[in-house]
């Protein structure tokens, strides 16, 4: 990951609110559905989407099928387990979690290690199409089948079958995996965790949610005997309590029956388990805590909490969440436009109220902020949620949520013919686990329609009052630094700020949309059909060039790209410089006459965006729209091309928030090694390091604008466009915005040196690194230099399977025989720019007294990738599923709008698109031992270990 890269990600996790419940994975919000219950809309006058099949087998098990040929050929299946860690007694805590390893470790039909290889043989990859997940409420299982034959749906229903009925867990086994458990708990243990338990001891104190985080408790994980696992299975995983959801290409009719055949033989083999006692809403007054936690986000949050809402899912209740979500959408609206304000007072601000796991309602208004901002943070979010209540919402901003969000829904109906497979298991899957009604998109807009209809700002005013009125508020600061004056600090500026009188907002004033016109549209200059990639080039006078590709995976999307320039082949070798950052402000920065809050308020209701990137070849900005938004799209990315904003605003944000993000990146052995590692791996090269606080300090938004702009002006610009277009309407939207411009000057020619880039010698000892968080953390990863894939990807391509054999050992070894780490990874990279530039890499969170074993390990299994020929079963287990996913991927606009790129300066590159598949297939045991020796040459490894800075202050 390039330092850029690793920036925009590092901020857009700083740009999400960091409170816990936020995060996906803690914010599942609804009733657990109990084991008896029929489906939700047995209860509801909200019809489900007729072309769903539910059904229920005798045994009680339930299913859902869907028909969806979005991709074709294709299915993905998810089997639900109505238990979570709430399920757990005292003596239980993460056996829920563990039991769903268990099920992937040997059934009574199936041995240990051999379910995996079945799978993939079949084409599927552990981890991606092969997967389980355990929550508070709930566990599935998941399987992402690349056919729909019938192999391959018998295979993947048995096995299913085997893992919810017929786990055996053998106490050999248990001991085995109590190591990987341990090291997914190591690993998971970071400071967004950490800050998620404490809110959850605020908001829940006493009951079981609080008390039941999935990985469970280390000592029962060490110590529980097999017979707790059993009992824990017996009880909780039963037909009573499981729904199958298939959704993909195949005949309803054999789905059902195929499902019939493999789980109507299931049959219970103890009572029930019982329902978890979830608690009581405790009475609460206001309340402070502060959990201080090194390298993570600071940030402020007031919550408040009530009984939980179990009303079912019926219309008069969406309607109701419709009012809330639109009144909130307002409140978040205004926080975000203080949030993208000179000297804004918090980085990033929102309000949201969900139903926790049917254990408590809370609301919550979080702020995130720098350092040393907290009264200010606290004070604006504060008062500009009291004012939305006191004031309410303006006629204005109501209907722009409204149209905002019927525009969505309406997008939604078109689209729905072609939703993606895995997208409608997983709403099913969502639903279901929440006790919902699966409804059609038509259905949605329907009801939000019927709610919408003569709705009055004051309807708003009084569905949003609620949300804010529970007990409370329960004021949480996190931080990486103590507070002056402690939580009796805070309780202070909270008050202070509660009696602070707050005035009527402001009326925004009315802008238009200034960039319809570029010049005098253009005329193709000359049109080549690209027959075998189903696309056609375009060229136009002013040297514009534009790729099509009309698609019909996905109705209402298209896809584009601009290029030009020559990106980092036009950035010194030796100087980090201030357009590192550019990838953040640049969309942030809005346009030349319109700042980015007024250009979403001018474009409410279309469906557009806009994204910067610098590539190693090419500055880049990316967009994606419908049919009808086509014209506008091509618009807005030329205006971004020939008048950016690039405001000081957003520049300054980015280098106030700088300090935190590599203070946050520094608290795990991951992000720590990401950031130090940047440089090391590129021998310095000053492009692909990341920056330093420092650095950042000294940079200037002039310096950045004047680089980026420069960068923009010059060179060719090349469009590709993929999806629910036609040639001709692209050629009109292209030729009437960026082929209508002046014709620009020619690129400018790569600085000296600039197309250079190294791998770093080999080393015998690994480069010690440090992170700042907990002593047991430890990373350690080793590289071998590779090749690049410019003129030739075949060799790449080999390099490439030669990384998946690689990880299947190293997942045999690492993980199952020595526990040694949860989740190592081998991965392969092969540049399209830089001559030479490319690895193999290993890498994996252990613990610092495992880092020699871990090498070791790594030495043994590369050796014996050089001296022995790895069978036939082996090469197709690690290729078949790279082969099912890049067929996957062919059926999406997104593969072919990558593959496309460079497709009018490098037609040759066409045949290297068409024979990925067939190199892949060509390749033998041979052509992988050829490459392990060629390229895992122990003297050339670079190896680097990561371990806590506080273990070595110790």
């Amino acid at each position: 990951m390039t330092p850029r890269r690793l920036l925009l990600a590092a901020v857009s996790g700083l740009a999400l609110l960091a409170g816990p419940l936020s995060g996906a994975a803690l914010a599942q919000t609804a009733a657990t559905a109990q084991p008896s219950d029929p489906w939700p809309q047995a209860a509801s006058d909200i019809p489900a989407d007729p072309a769903v099949r539910f059904g229920q087998l005798p045994n009680g098990m339930r299913y859902a099928i869907l028909r969806n040929a979005t991709p074709p050929g294709q299915a993905s299946l998810r089997l639900r387990i109505d238990a979570g860690s709430l399920m757990e007694n005292e003596d239980q805590l993460g056996l829920a979690h563990f039991m769903e390893h268990m099920a992937f470790n040997g059934t009574t039909n199936i041995p240990e290690n051999e379910l995996l290889r079945i799978l993939e043989r079949l084409g599927l990859a552990f981890g991606a199409d092969t997967n389980a997940a355990t929550s508070w409420d709930q566990t599935f299982y998941q399987l992402e089948l690349p056919r729909t034959n019938d192999e391959t749906v018998d295979t993947g229903l048995r096995i299913m079958r085997e893992q919810v009925s017929e786990a055996l867990m053998e106490a050999d086994d248990i001991d085995a995996e109590r190591g990987v458990i341990e090291g997914e708990e190591r690993t998971r243990n970071t400071p967004g965790l950490r800050s998620a338990k404490a809110q959850f001891a605020l908001l829940a104190p006493g009951q079981r949610v609080s008390q039941r985080f999935p990985i469970g408790d280390l000592e029962v994980i060490r110590t529980a005997p097999r017979q707790r696992f059993v009992d824990f299975y017996n009880a909780y995983y039963r037909p009573s309590r499981a729904t199958m959801f298939a959704v993909g290409d195949f005949d309803v009719d054999v789905m059902e029956q195929k499902i019939r055949s493999a789980f109507e033989g299931w049959e219970p083999k103890a009572p029930d388990g019982p329902e978890p006692d979830l608690g009581q809403v405790a009475p609460r007054e206001e309340e402070t805590r502060i959990l201080v936690e090194p390298g993570v986000q600071s940030s402020v949050q007031l919550n408040w909490v009530a009984n939980p809402d179990r009303d079912p899912d019926t219309v008069a209740e969406r309607r109701s969440r419709i009012l809330r979500g639109l009144g909130l959408a307002v409140l978040n609206r205004r926080l975000g436009e203080i949030a993208r304000a000179d000297n804004p007072p918090f980085i990033a601000a929102g309000a949201s109220s969900n139903t926790l796991f049917d254990s408590i309602d809370i609301s919550t208004l979080t702020a995130n902020f720098n350092p040393g901002g907290l009264q200010r943070a606290l004070e604006t979010a504060e008062q500009e949620q009291r004012r939305l209540i006191q004031f309410g919402v303006t006629e204005a901003e109501l209907q722009r949520e409204i149209t905002d969000t019927r525009t969505s829904l309406e997008n939604a109906v078109a689209a729905a013919a072609t939703r993606s497979t895995p997208g409608l298991v997983n709403g099913l899957l969502t639903a279901t686990n929440d006790d919902r009604v699966f409804s059609t998109p038509q259905t949605n807009l329907e009801i939000f329609n019927a709610a919408v209809d003569g709705l009055t700002p004051a309807q708003v005013d009084a569905a949003v009052k609620p949300v804010f009125e529970g007990q409370g508020p329960l004021a949480l600061v996190v931080t990486p630094e103590e507070i002056e004056g402690g939580e009796a600090a805070v309780t202070a500026m909270l008050q202070a700020s509660e009696a602070t009188a707050v005035t009527a907002r402001v009326a925004q004033a009315a802008a238009e949309w200034p960039y319809a016109s570029f010049g005098t549209p253009a005329q193709p200059t000359e049109r080549r059909e690209l027959t075998e990639v189903g696309a056609t080039l375009v060229t136009f006078a002013n040297g514009t060039t534009l790729v099509v590709k009309p698609t019909t995976f996905r109705d209402e999307q298209i896809l584009m790209t601009v290029r030009t320039g020559i990106g980092e082949l036009g950035m010194p070798t030796n100087q980090v410089q201030a357009q590192t950052l550019a990838g953040f402000t640049f969309a942030a920065g809005g346009l030349g006459k319109l700042t980015a809050d007024e250009l979403a308020r001018v474009l409410s209701g279309r469906i557009f965006g806009a994204s910067f990137s610098t590539d190693g070849d090419a500055y880049q900005l990316a967009g994606a729209t419908r049919p009808q938004d086509l014209a506008l799209e091509m618009q807005l990315l030329t205006a971004y091309l020939t008048d950016p904003g690039l405001r000081p605003a957003p520049f300054e944000q980015i280098k106030a928030v700088f300090p935190q993000i590599i203070a946050q990146q520094s608290a795990t052995p991951g992000g720590a090694f990401a950031i130090q590692s940047s440089g090391l791996l590129a021998s310095g090269d000053a492009r692909q390091t990341f920056p330093t606080a420092e650095q950042v300090a000294g940079f200037t938004n002039d310096q950045l604008k004047a680089q980026v702009t420069s960068g923009l002006s010059q060179g060719p610009i090349s469009v590709v466009m993929v999806g629910d277009v036609t040639v001709d309407d692209a050629i009109a939207a292209v030729g009437s915005t960026l082929a209508a411009l002046p014709a620009r000057p020619a690129a400018p020619a790569p600085l000296p040196g600039s197309d250079a880039l190294r791998f770093p010698a080999g080393t015998s000892t690994p480069v010690a690194l440090t992170h700042n968080g907990p002593p047991e953390q430890a990373l350690g990863y080793i590289a071998w230099p590779t090749t690049d894939q410019i003129a030739d990807r075949t060799e790449a391509r080999t390099v490439g399977i030669l990384a998946d054999v690689m990880e299947l050992r190293v997942l045999d070894e690492i993980r199952e025989r020595q526990a040694l780490a949860y989740s190592p990874g081998v991965e392969s990279s092969a540049s399209e720019v830089y001559p030479g530039y490319g690895s193999i890499f290993v890498n994996a969170q252990t613990t610092p007294e495992n880092l020699g074993a871990y090498f070791t390990a790594i030495d043994v299994i590369a050796a014996s990738l050089r001296d022995t020929p790895i069978d036939e079963d082996e090469l197709n287990r690690a290729r078949a599923p790279t082969i099912e996913a890049l067929r996957r991927s062919q059926a999406g606009n997104e593969y072919w709008l990558g593959q496309l790129e460079d497709v009018a300066a490098r037609p040759e590159t066409i045949q290297q698109t068409l024979t990925h598949i067939s190199d892949l297939e060509a390749l033998t045991p041979a052509d992988i031992q050829a490459a392990a020796r060629k390229y895992l040459v122990p003297e050339k490894a670079w190896r680097a270990q990561v371990t806590s800075a506080n273990a070595a202050a110790q």
